[in-house]
């Protein structure tokens, strides 16, 4: 088993180039859910491990709804995560928040069908609290450090998550759009609540890549014009993640966030009432709760 890690990175691959980052190796973690996306890349910054996980497998194999949101989350977990840093493309859904601009998530109004967002059920009821589905503390520290990069930013923003693989349509960015959402997306809100059951602190840093297709002024979104604004955004990516790293790993007041302790009060089936069978399969997360 590798040294445990205390924070980990989700997101494409060319964020995990990180300035100072040594002992790179690649690990095989295995889940009760399956395989995860890929091998997680770990690596020891400032004498402490960090692990990057490509959301979408190396090469970009995976669609949204396909990740295994479940496999992925609990790796990290496994390797001892304390706290998640997302890294995701997103859409414009306002005039104010440009293509470039970095979004640090508050809030999400996740519409997908298709996929599982939950490690419960099989005889096992929770319910975690979600009403501020990100950690405030990292939230707050991603957005500082946007600033003091001097990079364009917000502080907050609602992230609405669709399905996919296909780009909205312009009726549907525009019924989005009268919602008042921020940036429209198409992962982070399953990271988010499946992070929230694992106990661990999540943030989402949303990289604009485009205006929806509600934006009329502007041309139809295009994957072409989605990935020459991402490799901007990637450099402003790894800038914030080189800055924040340092400074999350030196910091021991992520340990007693609200966020850590998520499942204290959520699990509401008797654990005489759990088979022994789900008690084994969720022990890296209930284990404490289900005696």
């Amino acid at each position: 088993m590798e040294d445990k890690i205390r924070l980990g990175i989700i997101g494409g691959s060319g964020v995990y180039s990180i300035e100072g980052l040594s002992d790179v190796k690649k690990t095989a973690v295995s889940t009760p859910f399956g395989d995860p996306s890929d091998k997680l890349i770990t690596g020891t910054l400032d004498g402490n491990s960090v692990a990057f996980l490509p959301r979408h497998g190396q090469g970009h194999r995976i669609i949204p709804a396909g990740i295994n949101y479940r496999a992925n989350i609990w790796a990290l977990k496994k390797m001892g995560a304390e706290m998640i840093v997302s890294v995701s493309a997103v859409g414009s859904m306002k005039e104010d928040i440009h293509p470039g601009d970095i979004v640090v998530v508050d809030q999400f109004v996740d519409i997908t069908r298709s996929r599982v967002s939950t490690f419960f059920g099989n005889g096992l009821v929770g319910h975690v609290s979600f009403s501020r589905p990100v950690c405030p503390l990292l939230a707050e520290l991603l957005s500082d450090t946007c600033r003091s990069a001097g990079i364009r930013s917000h502080p907050k923003g609602t992230y609405i998550c669709i399905d996919g693989p296909q780009f909205s349509t312009f009726a549907e960015s525009c019924i989005y759009r009268s919602w008042g959402v921020d940036v429209i997306g198409m992962t982070a809100a399953t990271e988010a609540k499946l992070a929230r059951e694992a106990e661990i602190c999540y943030s989402a840093m949303a990289l604009v890549t485009d205006y929806d297709c509600w934006n009329t002024d502007h041309e139809a979104v295009t994957m072409e014009a989605v990935v020459t604004q991402m490799k901007v955004n990637v450099i402003n990516a790894k800038k914030i993640l080189e800055e924040v790293i340092p400074v999350l790993l030196q910091s021991g007041k992520y340990r007693e966030c609200p966020c850590r302790s998520s499942l204290s009060v959520s699990i509401q089936t008797r654990p005489e009432s759990v088979s022994p069978e789900m008690k084994e399969k969720l022990k890296l997360l209930t284990g404490k709760y289900l005696k």
